[in-house]
């Protein structure tokens, strides 16, 4: 899972202005690092100025999704990452830069302003701790944690069901044991089944 742009916009009547951006293009190339970062600006501008206000959206390009949020205000954010990030975490910190960012920045300056004029410094730390949604969001950590306990409890449930299912086939299969000893499995197959309940 990797996030990789994370832009604050204004939605204009003919364009969408670019306010404030944070990219991590570390696992490209380094000659490509540049036009990458122009191609998510240009890809964030063009799917802020399609999409209405007040809508949520998911936009899938080859293997990254492009998430974006355009509030009633005009004001948007996208975050662009892979196919693995959770959409949930997604809108849940463009909510969250969006508030922040309306907060601490005046209404007047969007419209016209630009990143060498917005004062907003904390989209490179949120793009930074959302690069591991499960650390970031309680919900995707907990969620985590209940898969991974019900993947161990079936595995364990599937490894004891083969091993008894196993052992009844090789007793009432065998020629070897007797009569005696097959009712003697089964009497203490019983009594074991009682007491593990408990």
């Amino acid at each position: 899972m990797k996030l990789y742009s994370l832009s604050v916009l204004y939605k204009g009547d003919l364009k969408a202005v670019l306010l404030k951006a944070a990219y991590d293009v570390s696992s490209f190339s380094f000659f490509q690092r540049s036009s990458v970062q122009e191609f998510m600006t240009f890809t964030s501008q063009l799917i802020v100025e399609r999409s209405a206000k007040g809508t949520r959206s998911s936009v899938k390009e080859q293997e990254y999704l492009c998430h974006v949020y355009v509030r009633n205000d005009s004001l948007a954010g996208v975050a662009i990452a892979d196919n693995e990030y959770p959409s949930r975490v997604a809108f849940t910190l463009l909510e969250k830069v969006l508030d922040e960012f309306s907060n601490q920045v005046d209404k007047v300056d969007w419209p016209v302003g630009s990143p060498a004029t917005i004062h907003y410094a904390a989209l490179d730390g949120h793009l930074s701790r959302y690069q591991n949604p499960r650390e970031a969001d309680p919900m995707s950590k907990v969620q985590a944690e209940l898969d991974e306990t019900k993947i161990i409890l079936h595995n364990t449930m599937e490894s004891l069901l083969e091993r008894g299912e196993k052992l009844d086939d090789l007793v009432s299969k065998s020629e070897v044991l007797g009569t005696q000893s097959k009712a003697f499995y089964k009497t203490a197959r019983k009594q074991n089944s009682c007491c593990a309940i408990m």
